[in-house]
């Protein structure tokens, strides 16, 4: 029982040196002011809609060729 006590008290530790190390890293993350952030969202919605009209349109005109070819 002794020697269990004495691995929880070490993983403990453990942990508790991971979480401080995790704390002073997000310290050093360099966070975006709202515009940044704001432009970046807007970056990132006009991507997806761009990438998702390209998905469409591949997916339409395969359909189509394939109706042509089959049908």
């Amino acid at each position: 029982m002794a020697a269990q006590a004495d691995s929880n008290k070490g993983a403990f530790k453990k942990m508790k040196t991971y979480f401080r190390g995790v704390k002073a890293e997000v310290k050093k993350v360099n966070w975006p002011n709202k515009k940044e952030l704001i432009n970046h969202t807007a970056v990132v919605i006009a991507l997806c809609t761009i990438v998702a009209l390209i998905i469409w349109l591949f997916d339409t005109l395969v359909k189509g060729l394939l109706s042509f070819i089959i049908g």
